[in-house]
């Protein structure tokens, strides 16, 4: 999943006003983003298999530190822990971590039997990516959703948090849209530094939610 993720992101803003949107972004992607480097490190294994389902060609080999259960657990908890100490605040500490876990939760609709709960464990995945349109048109409502939420729950306090907002989310869809239409990288560097490049989306979301206010 995709922008899924993000659409929890833009949610749990209206669930947690204090947290930073920026902050949730980088949460929703956590997993994503620890994977990469365990990629670069040869910790983690990835193949490329045409094919292998409709909407990506990526056979996740073993990727239980970054997209196991019991890691997201962890990771979500470290996440949540490391932000709390810098709100003094547990409740968006406590919905930052809720983010980095419902990574794996929404992953495990979308992917083959290939999430494991544990290293080592067995593995789920419901394996949605075999259908492109049920893909898309769940990625589609919940990031929906998400946005709507986060649009309700805020407000604009100059130009940058109207249009700021706008040019984020077509961004997202367009990028969504992109990989489904080019190939994917040439190898698995090329993908682990692609996935390393969307440390962006969070530099952005922090910048436009600098500049949106909660609604009364």
């Amino acid at each position: 999943m995709f922008i899924g993720h993000h659409g929890v992101a833009f949610a749990a803003k209206a669930a947690a006003p204090r947290a930073q949107l920026g902050v949730l972004f980088l949460a929703t992607m956590w997993l994503d983003l620890v994977w990469p480097v365990l990629l670069l490190l040869n910790i983690e294994v990835v193949r490329f298999v045409p094919g292998i389902t409709r909407v990506n060609p990526f056979d996740f080999v073993f990727y239980p530190y970054s997209h196991s259960l019991v890691f997201a657990l962890i990771w979500g908890a470290v996440f949540g822990g490391i932000y709390a100490l810098f709100m003094r605040a547990w409740w968006p500490a406590a919905v930052a971590g809720l983010v980095v876990v419902s990574h794996w939760l929404l992953d495990v609709v979308v992917h083959r039997p290939d999430l494991a709960l544990y290293p080592g464990g067995p593995k789920f995945g419901l394996g949605l990516w075999n259908y492109l349109a049920a893909t898309l048109l769940l990625e589609l409502l919940i990031f929906a959703g998400g946005v709507f939420l986060y649009w309700r729950a805020t407000r604009p306090k100059d130009r940058i948090g109207r249009f700021g907002l706008v040019a984020l989310v077509v961004f997202l869809l367009l990028l969504y849209g992109s990989s489904l239409v080019f190939p994917p990288p040439f190898n698995v560097r090329a993908l682990a530094w692609g996935a390393l490049a969307t440390l962006i989306l969070p530099l952005w979301a922090w910048w436009v939610d600098r500049h949106r206010i909660a609604r009364a």
